[in-house]
């Protein structure tokens, strides 16, 4: 037994230390590092993109398959894998259909390879409601009425909603044809509804909605896209008489219907129903009324239940019932909850040395139970070469004293019928010295009294030993230190001395290594001066301050922000250290203010409100009337509420007196006007009288809401609603608080204070009180408040609940029993009793199991309490155990029990395929329940002919546990199946798994499509056509090159008008005719001629000699490019283009001057 320990807490260990990744620069197999979602939707108008990303050392190289089958990219021209990844891309200039498949990307090198998900690509197909006339629905009053809408499915699933006035046409008798339609939502009321799968109901129709025509709008949020159906017109029949009816069912029909719903997912029930008057809906849960839990809503007028996340807790039957003064009718809808798998505890990297142990773990959950599959390399484990030292035990692969050879990428698969989990993890067998990642000397600065983390993270194999020490202090461990899974250091509330140097220490046999952390500790940065709110006058210096104390190490910055912006800090604001200066304020001014204190650790801020008051404009648009005889006199006043100018009316008085007695409050400031009223209207106010201040008196109002609350086990917390200031009637407002222990002699005790609470230190434990608080002044006291009873804090119970027993157990609910609690020993208000229990084990030895801790709460204060503890699963073994909880604490835990739930029905059995082996033949086949709930006995399978004319019965075979097979010869290749598979214990037959095999014309029509783009004629046709275009173009490029040149000697013909021969020093050649053409200005021309013309004869003999190379060997210098080329080409000495210059009536005859002048 003692060589099986020491693995174990090696194990242990293991998991608890290496919790991070291996460094890069280790060799170790592929770790896929990020893939597309499983369900990948793309636009095959866009590039497909896949994305399968992974590193490894060496670097991966990836590979795909397609629908299982090895997918060569490389070959095909429409696709191509990036560089140094595995994501793939996909153009799909053609047939973007054959690309809608299955795709799991593989990533490889000498250590192994690793598998990504299986990624199902589907292709966004832009959605088309056929363009069809909708006849008119004509239906007489109060009957119901159904309009389908019937969207285009997607994917992915679109949202549905119903429009009215969706066209120009009208019905039949709309007396009125409006210009522009305005479209308007269908606002559902208890007859009108729109169910779930987007159809229109009305429970009966009235005259009035065939006022409008109906339109179906789906919106698909892929791309945002909203289509619209045609719409469709109500023609509503009148009659003298409705005639009444009773309830009858719209949706759904029948008397009871089923809802299978997968954990996590949304879960809608509806009940709609027709009859005159409308019914009304009401639900029913179990057999009992329906308690609306916080999660759960109630829509549709009662007539749909939405719950956005089903859970196990929603299994049952819901009853619905629809009532009216005819009658009723009930129907039943079954829930039934099941999970796709999902991971408890998915299997991390191992790095082991030789020799060592380790193990990987796959733990998963689902409904039902998934099954476990475990791959190396991607090829099942059954199959793979055996190796002595690995072993595979549920969901467990354990491996012993392993060697180089167990270095691979280990898949485990997870799946249930409703879907699948997969998660890689490599073993890399290694010897690696310590190494410790990251920085070697850094510096940490912390804020005093908050949590501190040193970060130490290490690689070795062997698993490092680390340790953490202080300079003169040895060991960290216990007290505020605490050495974290993956190498941190965490120290709970940083005090100064614990300021200076930290070593971090990793070990193995193969060596160590270490680094050093220094910490420095600051002062925590506080506002000492907070912005106080202000009002203040226009034009007056207004300084909001904001004081800090922070550390003196550590330098703070002061930014104003006014309403969610910077202020701007010039001319006129200024910050006097971190205090905002606004000198004479205007309305712009006016906002939110914040001080923002910045330091490198923290940030803290505080806020005010400026309100800048200024006076009134003055009144507008004066006008005189005909003085009349004054019938009322307005008095109107103005208080000290720091707002001045803003003037209340008072009270109205006869226009036959000139003095009154006013009504004032107490210790307030006034200033009064009057205004005169007629039967024209009011007069201007007169001028406002002097300022006067009314006396005090003692204070009038008892403050309200008092309540005493403890925050702690020996405190109580005192508070109330102050008054406000118009409530004091004097100055120095205080508040005298007054308390004593309830049901005791003791006299009153009472404090004085100017705040809105007082605490009370040093009571009693969850004691009651008697409180009261009265308003003072320096006139006097006011009234007292009544008397209100307040508790002190509550402390933890101080025991547990006793005797806690089980009894009617059944499969899925066991009845609970327990003593209850002293009320003594609660330590304040009893809250609930709460249970904590888990699924030990399965009866079924081999069935792995969840043993994830629940809990359920039950209200119960009763001298005997009792609980009923459902959503058990049967032929399992649990434990349990209860604790009592007041308003804030639990006691301590009750005694453990033990129970195991008998056995149940099975669960439907997993992995049902239908495969088409032969035309003439059908297979299927399938696994265990996920859940059997007990011993299994056998299987059940029915099935019958779904398309077939002639009217088969249904069959059953049974079978035993053995056999999960079935293979029928069918009559012909189109006729389907619906087949129903359940598997059985000995308490009964489990729920039936129903699936209907493929339709075989679907399958022909498929493959009997062809894409003329892959056709042979098509493309010859494609190549030639690409020819003959080029070979023109060739031509044309030939044709144009010829058109620019032509012979020398024809320059011999030119001929010149007569020129001035003053200058002789010019010369001419044939390249002269396209100097004409160039876009110099006019007067460079001008200036040309000024400075002379080439002569005739000059011009001449040039033009003789251009087509001989005698010049150039008659001593004259010739200029040579740098490849040896002549500079003149045919000319000697020749001067820059712009340097010649020739007269306005010169002419040169050439075919490049007619070309010229024709363009």
């Amino acid at each position: 037994m003692g060589t099986l320990v020491e693995p174990a807490l090696l194990l242990l260990l293991w998991h608890s230390v290496w919790a991070f990744d291996v460094p890069l620069e280790v060799r170790q197999p592929p770790t896929i590092i990020r893939q597309s979602v499983k369900d990948h939707i793309v636009d095959p108008k866009d590039t497909m993109v896949i994305e399968c990303e992974a590193k490894g050392n060496p670097h991966p190289i990836f590979s795909w398959r397609r629908n299982g089958k090895y997918f060569n990219v490389a070959r095909d021209s429409q696709t191509s894998m990036r560089r140094r990844s595995g994501t793939l891309d996909i153009y799909a200039w053609n047939n973007p259909e054959q690309y809608e498949a299955e795709y799991q990307c593989i990533a490889s090198n000498e250590y192994g390879s690793a598998y990504s998900s299986k990624i199902r690509l589907r292709l966004y197909r832009a959605p088309v409601w056929p363009r069809e006339i909708l006849e008119p629905v004509t239906v007489s009053a109060g009957l119901p009425l159904v309009l389908s809408c019937d969207p285009p499915p997607g994917p992915p699933k679109p949202e549905t909603y119903w429009m009215s006035s969706c066209s120009y046409a009208r019905p039949f008798n709309w007396p009125i044809q409006t210009a522009v339609p305005t479209m308007q939502p269908v606002r559902p009321d208890r007859r009108i509804s729109m169910g779930v799968n987007g159809d229109l109901y009305f429970s009966n129709v009235l005259l009035n909605d065939s006022a409008v025509d109906y339109c179906c709008n789906a919106r698909f949020p892929y791309k945002n896209v909203i289509q619209q159906k045609m719409p469709v017109v109500v023609k509503v029949i009148t009659t003298r008489t409705v005639a009444e009816a009773a309830p009858s069912w719209l949706s759904p029909t029948g008397s009871s219907s089923s809802i299978l719903v997968l954990q996590g997912e949304e879960l809608l029930l509806e009940c709609i129903a027709a009859g005159v008057p409308t019914p009304h809906i009401t639900w029913t849960k179990n057999g009992d009324n329906l308690a609306v839990m916080p999660r759960m809503r109630i829509k549709n007028f009662n007539k749909m239940i939405q719950i956005p996340k089903a859970s196990f807790e929603d299994v049952g039957e819901y009853g619905c019932t629809a009532t009216n003064k005819l009658g009723y009718i009930e129907h039943t809808i079954t829930v039934r909850v099941k999970a796709a798998p999902f991971w408890l505890e998915k299997p991390t990297d191992l790095v082991l040395a030789p020799e060592e142990n380790g193990r990987l773990v796959c733990q998963s959950d689902g409904a039902p139970r998934p099954t476990v599959s475990w791959f190396i390399n991607g090829e099942p484990i059954e199959t793979a070469t055996p190796q002595a030292n690995r072993q595979v035990s549920g969901d467990t692969l354990i491996l012993r004293s392993v060697t180089v050879e167990n270095t691979a990428v280990y898949q485990c698969n997870a799946s249930n019928q409703f879907g699948y989990v997969m998660a890689n993890a490599f073993v890399n067998v290694l010897h690696a010295t310590p190494r410790i990642l990251g920085p070697r000397n850094d510096l940490v600065k912390v804020i005093e009294d908050r949590r501190t983390l040193l970060d130490c993270r290490y690689f070795g194999s062997p698993v490092p030993e680390l340790r953490w020490t202080k300079y003169g202090q040895g060991g960290l461990e216990g007290n505020r230190f605490r050495t974290l899974g993956n190498g941190t250091l965490e120290i709970k509330r940083t005090q100064v001395e614990d300021q200076g140097t930290y070593l971090c220490i990793a070990s193995n046999v193969a060596g160590r290594d270490e680094i050093q952390v220094r910490i420095e500790v600051k002062e925590p940065t506080l506002i000492v001066t907070r912005p106080q709110n202000m009002k203040v006058m226009r034009g007056t210096d207004v300084r909001l301050e904001c004081v800090v104390k922070s550390d003196i190490t550590t330098p703070v910055t002061t930014t104003w922000i006014k309403d969610k912006r910077q202020v701007t800090l010039g001319w006129r604001l200024s910050l006097d250290e971190s205090n905002l200066i606004i000198p004479n304020v205007i309305r712009g001014d006016e906002g939110n203010y914040t001080c923002v204190i910045k330091s490198e650790l923290e940030q803290k801020s505080a806020s005010a409100r400026l309100m800048v008051m200024d006076r009134p404009d003055p009144p507008t648009s004066l006008e005189l009337q005909q003085p009349q005889p004054v019938t009322d006199y307005l008095v109107q006043f103005d208080d000290d509420d720091w707002l001045p100018g803003k003037w209340r009316n008072l009270s109205t008085y006869p226009g036959n007196l000139n003095s009154v007695i006013l009504h004032l409050t107490p210790f307030t400031y006034y200033e009064f006007r009057v205004i005169a009223i007629n039967e024209i209207g009011m007069s201007r106010p007169s001028r406002q009288s002097t300022r006067f201040q009314s006396s005090g008196a003692p204070p009038d109002i008892v403050p309200k809401n008092v309540k005493g609350v403890g925050t702690w086990r020996n405190n109580m917390e005192i508070s109330w609603e102050p008054l406000s200031y118009r409530e004091w009637n004097g100055p120095h407002l205080k508040y005298l608080v007054w308390w004593r222990r309830r049901d005791s002699r003791e006299e009153w005790k009472n404090a004085t204070t100017k705040w809105k609470r007082y605490y009370i230190y040093d009571a009693d434990t969850f004691t009651p009180y008697e409180l009261k608080v009265q308003a003072v002044n320096d006139f006097g006291l006011g009234p007292e408040s009544p008397i209100v009873i307040g508790y002190s804090g509550e402390d933890r119970p101080l025991t547990a609940p006793l005797n806690l027993r089980a009894s009617d157990i059944e499969s899925t609910q066991v009845t609970l029993h327990w003593d209850s609690v002293m009320h003594g020993d609660m330590q304040g208000e009893l809250k609930e009793y709460k249970a904590y229990y888990w699924r030990d084990s399965s009866q079924l030895r081999w069935l792995r199991v969840n043993r994830a801790m629940k809990s359920r709460s039950f209200l119960a204060d009763d001298p005997e309490p009792s609980g009923v503890l459902t959503g058990l699963i049967p032929y399992s073994n649990y434990k349990l155990y209860i604790v009592v909880a007041n308003n804030r604490y639990e006691g301590p835990p009750s005694n453990n029990i033990h129970f195991s739930t008998p056995e149940g029905v099975p669960s439907v059995p997993t992995s049902f395929r239908i495969q088409q082996r032969h035309l003439d033949s059908i297979y299927v086949d399938w696994d265990l329940p996920a859940e059997p709930n007990g011993v299994i006995t056998g299987y059940l399978l029915k099935y019958q002919t779904v398309n077939a004319t002639r009217g088969e019965e249904e069959r059953v075979e049974e079978f035993t546990p053995n056999i999960t097979s079935f293979s029928l010869r069918r009559y012909d290749r189109y006729t389907r199946y619906r087949f129903s598979v359940a598997a059985r214990t000995r308490l009964g037959i489990g729920d039936w798994h129903t699936e209907e095999s493929l339709h075989y014309t679907t399958e022909i029509y498929a493959q009997d499509q062809v894409d003329i783009t892959t056709q042979g004629w098509f493309i010859g046709i494609m190549c030639a056509v690409a020819l003959i275009v080029l070979i023109l173009l060739v031509v044309c490029f030939i044709k144009r090159s010829r058109g620019g040149k032509y012979p020398v000697r024809e320059k011999k013909d030119i001929s010149l008008e007569p020129v001035d021969d003053k200058d002789q020093e010019g010369s001419f050649d044939y390249r002269i005719a396209r100097i004409s053409t160039l876009p110099y200005p006019r007067r460079e021309e001008e200036r040309g001629l000024q400075r002379g013309q080439p002569s005739i004869e000059a011009i001449m003999k040039r033009s003789d000699s251009d087509d001989s190379l005698v010049e150039y060997g008659d001593g004259c210098e010739i200029q040579f490019n740098e490849d040896g080329s002549f500079i003149g080409q045919y000319t000697g000495t020749r001067r820059d283009v712009r340097e010649l210059d020739f007269g306005a009536s010169l002419e040169l005859h050439s075919p490049m001057n007619t070309i010229y002048s024709l363009a």
